[in-house]
């Protein structure tokens, strides 16, 4: 039961990056939940720990934007934990444009079992261009 379960989450993660990569916002769309958050963690260059807390709705906006290049980002190394009908995603990733490299991190999901499936309630994610694992 927890390998399908398991696949179920991975199914609404790879959903998401496949949107992505698409350009598909209607997509995207369909694997949040209505309230869910974004928040990225940084450091700036006196060290400082920062964070940037966004809109779903802005990010689906922006990829349903044409932009010229294809956004990459490549999941790899998940680990997924499901407690009833919770699950948390830890995936390190490596994000492109097109085939350019642009930043590194991971992303942790907090996923939520609806009635229609497993959908993202939040994602915090870490961003850097260097010590990519």
């Amino acid at each position: 039961m927890a390998q399908s379960q398991d696949a179920a989450v991975r199914a609404s993660v790879d959903k998401l990056f496949d949107g992505m990569r698409s350009g598909d916002s209607s997509v995207v769309r369909s694997v949040f939940i209505p309230q869910s958050t974004l928040t990225s963690v940084s450091t700036n260059a006196k060290d400082s720990v920062m964070t940037h807390v966004s809109k779903t709705d802005d990010f689906v906006a922006a990829v349903g934007k044409p932009h010229t290049e294809k956004w990459d980002e490549r999941i790899y190394d998940v680990k997924i934990s499901v407690d009833g009908p919770m699950a948390i995603v830890w995936a390190p990733y490596k994000f492109y444009r097109g085939e350019t490299f642009s930043h590194c991190g991971v992303n942790v999901f907090t996923m939520i079992k609806t009635k229609s499936g497993w959908k993202i309630n939040s994602i915090t994610d870490t961003r850097r261009k260097t010590d990519c694992l």
